[in-house]
């Protein structure tokens, strides 16, 4: 199994002419050489045990030296272990003893490298990349002599770098952002239901706002996330585009919660596949291809004219799928009412942005067996959302959205107080 990249290995000092590096010109500090020699398994062992007999050469002196003065001495080894990344290996360590105060003295070397350097948050990355807690000690830098790297201990720091994530997302600020625009979406995990906001600020950034557990995308449930969102700093009276997929649920939080600052776009793809999935299949492609066409006019009275025509020839072959057009006709027009369908209307007109982070999240969790309650869904969802964010694009357009702000305000009739 490929295991991706999720350290650097810090840069080593140029050699000299005679191929070796002048430690002296450029000296390494001592946490850096710790680093890098973590890294570097096979040879690591042997170098851990130099550094030790370095530190015990300043400590005690150099071995066989007599000097009656010297009242720290050498005082044989004991059976240790130390961390070379993840993994405990054990050797064994000199001693030291203040025979003056008749006590030992711990070497600092030693110490340090009784600490994994392989972080709890690497390691998360790298299970939620695709390792399973049950095959990490394989897929892991194994040496020989490595121990102490079960399933049991990747799994509960596993679960302590991904209860991080989730406080992280659930709980940081948004006043500093000035969203244009808001994609909700529902994700299916196993037998529970996650509702995920994605917010759009005005330079086209996107940003994962948070996400709810629910049994189903209910009003009451879907208004008091929008209200913790709120609460956390989101902004909605500069105006707002809300892309759904039409869930009557989602849209009635959002006039509740967001009343006449928010204008709604129902997703067109969604409706599209609404309406042909009361044909017979064989006259599907046909009726997709139509709508479809209808809904790329460029104008607002173009694209209503099409689609006022294709129902006057659905109504001859099947009601349901007229009533099922009818429903929200409007609200898939949004973006053409506002007069921005051809600048932004390949970003927006569909959930799909939402639709791939979906995707993504699917193929991290993948790996997951077996969901044993609540908080496993929602560690795991937030660590997802935050791995995937940062490779986040801005979306197609990005440079009318100040424009999107203009119209929805206008549209909206939103009033902007002018600043003192």
């Amino acid at each position: 199994m490929k295991i991706e990249k999720t350290q650097d290995i810090p840069c080593l000092p140029p050699r000299g002419k005679a191929g070796r590096r002048d430690d002296n010109q450029h000296p390494l500090p001592a946490d850096t050489k710790i680093a890098m020699i973590q890294l570097l398994i096979p040879i690591a062992l042997e170098q851990v045990g130099h550094l030790l007999s370095e530190e015990v050469q300043q400590l005690a002196g150099s071995r066989y030296a007599r000097d009656n003065n010297r009242h720290i001495k050498r005082w044989g080894q004991q059976r240790g272990s130390v961390y070379l990344g993840d993994q405990k290996v054990h050797l064994m360590v000199p001693r030291v003893r203040d025979v003056a105060h008749n006590c030992e003295i711990p070497l600092a070397t030693y110490q340090q490298f009784d600490q994994p350097r392989t972080t709890e948050e690497q390691l998360f990355v790298r299970i939620l990349r695709g390792l399973s807690c049950r095959h990490y000690r394989r897929a892991a830098q194994l040496v020989p002599q490595a121990f102490g790297l079960s399933k049991s201990s990747i799994s509960r720091r596993f679960v302590r770098a991904s209860e991080k994530k989730l406080q992280a997302l659930l709980h940081r600020r948004l006043d500093s952002h000035e969203f244009v625009a808001l994609v909700l979406d529902g994700k299916t995990l196993r037998h529970a239901q996650m509702v995920i906001a994605l917010g759009l600020t005005k330079s086209g950034e996107k940003m994962i706002l948070g996400f709810l557990e629910c049994a189903s995308e209910n009003q009451r449930v879907v208004s008091e996330f929008l209200e913790h969102l709120i609460a956390r700093g989101l902004n909605y009276r500069q105006g707002l585009l809300v892309v759904i997929d039409g869930s009557k649920g989602l849209r009635k939080a959002i006039t509740d919660v967001f009343g006449d600052y928010a204008a709604i776009q129902r997703c067109q793809w969604h409706k599209r596949e609404n309406v042909v999935a009361y044909l017979p299949k064989s006259q599907q492609p046909r009726w997709r291809q139509k709508l479809q066409a209808a809904y790329e006019q460029p104008t607002y009275a173009r694209a209503k004219e099409e689609l006022l025509g294709l129902r006057a020839e659905l109504k001859q072959i099947n009601q349901s799928a007229v009533a099922s057009l009818d429903e929200g006709l409007e609200e898939t027009l949004t973006l053409h009412r506002l007069g921005l369908f051809k600048e932004l209307g390949i970003s927006l007109k569909t959930t799909n942005m939402l639709e791939s982070i979906n995707a993504q999240i699917a193929q991290m969790v993948s790996k997951v067996s077996r969901w044993r309650n609540s908080d496993q869904r929602q560690r795991w969802t937030a660590s997802a959302l935050l791995e995937i964010e940062p490779s986040l694009r801005r979306i197609k357009g990005f440079r009318h959205l100040p424009q999107l702000q203009e119209a929805l305000q206008c549209e909206l009739k939103i009033v902007i107080a002018a600043a003192a």
